[in-house]
């Protein structure tokens, strides 16, 4: 399945949203498939350190992150990236996922390199928690809530 921020946005009325917490920053992402939450928390993470329209799709990841609930590979999946972009330096906007199960989530990524002349840093986030963690289903689809260490 392959959907960009602006298709989510779309289909599920919002992506994402971010919400207050003290000393800490969380978000609250949506979709009408739990696929669209994953990727929709995945775009909320990289808005919080950066602008998201800059990020061009110049590299492309494959990450595999496994759980053993839906909840914490939520968590897995978000501190997963965040290790990419501790380590390689890489802002990534778009995240197509190959597969969901509750317990493994398998993704192809897109972003590039910081380059400091476009990309400002906003936010340095540390960790996803598990703290208020949680995903509901309604009528209307999916909502995830998650705290992020900064």
């Amino acid at each position: 399945m392959k959907m960009g921020v602006a298709a989510v946005k779309q289909a599920a009325g919002k992506g994402f949203e971010v919400i207050d917490h003290t000393a800490d920053v969380g978000i609250i992402a949506y979709g009408t498939e739990i696929k669209q939450v994953f990727t929709n928390a995945a775009a909320a993470l990289f808005s919080l350190i950066t602008e998201l329209e800059n990020i061009r799709e110049e590299l492309k990841y494959d990450l595999e992150v496994a759980s053993e609930d839906r909840e914490s590979l939520l968590v897995e999946w978000l501190n997963e990236l965040i290790y990419l972009f501790d380590t390689e330096h890489v802002l990534l906007k778009r995240f197509d996922v190959q597969s969901l199960s509750n317990t493994r989530l398998k993704v192809t990524c897109y972003g590039e390199k910081i380059d400091s002349s476009r990309h400002r840093i906003k936010t340095g986030v540390k960790a996803a928690t598990y703290h208020m963690l949680r995903i509901d289903k309604d009528n209307k689809g999916y909502k995830a809530q998650v705290i992020f260490d900064i």
